[in-house]
């Protein structure tokens, strides 16, 4: 199996071409490739798929082998991958996800990808100012859907956090009977947000898109900022804009190449 390594801000995946690769079982794949010890190391598998209704499909799996619903840093590789690698000549490409179609936009000057935005779609805010207690511990959260879910905390503080320690009772509580993504944020400004991330099925990673999103949406509804900020995240920053207009959220950032293999 050929495959090629890329990250958007440090969130890294293995990206296959399934146009020409044939995946039997992606979850053990996933599993087992992502294996920072014995295998490539990623934050999980992606599989680049043909789609009858969009120009691509992508599928995703988490490093434990869970299937997720959207990912926005591996979106934006693909848009890089299809484009760079001459699979379209399309500078807005429709992506189909788990969380429906999405619409890629290349950045790109003499036929290298600067950098990719994504409509993202419109979110959907489940709850704001809700009580969580979680391993001992009491939050407030804002639950906020991407197509995938997310439950924001927001603190004074998010440098010292135990993540390892805290990420998993929320991403494991009851309330998410499909377990959740957990971003911790400190607003910093109104157009500027530090936020860490627990990923469900992939635990602390340098970055979550969808994340970010969803931090953007959270921290808007409870008057914190306004509608557009630069998230910074561990792996660096990430434009989010929430269109009041059309009610949906748009994130651009980087999309780059790590290397490339072969897996046996």
């Amino acid at each position: 199996m050929k495959f090629t390594k890329m990250q958007g801000l440090g969130n890294d995946y293995i990206y296959v071409n399934c146009l020409e690769e044939m995946i039997p079982d992606p979850m053990e794949t996933a599993r087992r490739i992502s294996d920072r010890h014995f295998g490539v190391g990623s934050d999980g598998l992606v599989l680049i798929c043909p789609d009858e209704e969009a120009d691509f499909r992508m599928r995703m799996f988490n490093s434990d082998g869970s299937e997720s619903e959207m990912c926005g840093n591996a979106a934006r590789c693909v848009g890089r991958y299809v484009y760079e690698k001459g699979l379209t000549s399309k500078k807005d490409i429709r992506l189909k996800t788990g969380a429906g179609i999405k619409t890629l936009q290349i950045r790109e000057e003499k036929g290298k990808v600067l950098s990719v935005r994504v409509d993202m779609g419109e979110p959907e805010i489940y709850g704001i100012g809700e009580r969580l207690e979680a391993d001992g511990r009491k939050y407030t959260i804002t639950r906020v859907s991407m197509g995938n879910p997310h439950a924001v905390v927001f603190l004074d503080d998010v440098e010292t956090l135990d993540l390892p320690g805290i990420g998993p009772a929320i991403e494991h509580h009851p309330m998410f009977p499909n377990r959740t993504n957990t971003e911790f944020a400190c607003v910093r400004g109104p157009e500027h947000i530090r936020m860490r991330v627990w990923e469900r099925g992939a635990g602390e990673t340098m970055a979550c898109g969808t994340g970010a999103c969803a931090t953007l949406v959270a921290a808007a509804a409870n008057g914190l900022t306004g509608r557009k900020a630069v998230l910074e995240l561990n792996g660096g920053p990430l434009r989010i804009e929430w269109d009041g207009q059309a009610n949906h959220v748009f994130q651009e950032g980087p999309a780059e190449f790590v290397f490339e293999g072969e897996w046996n």
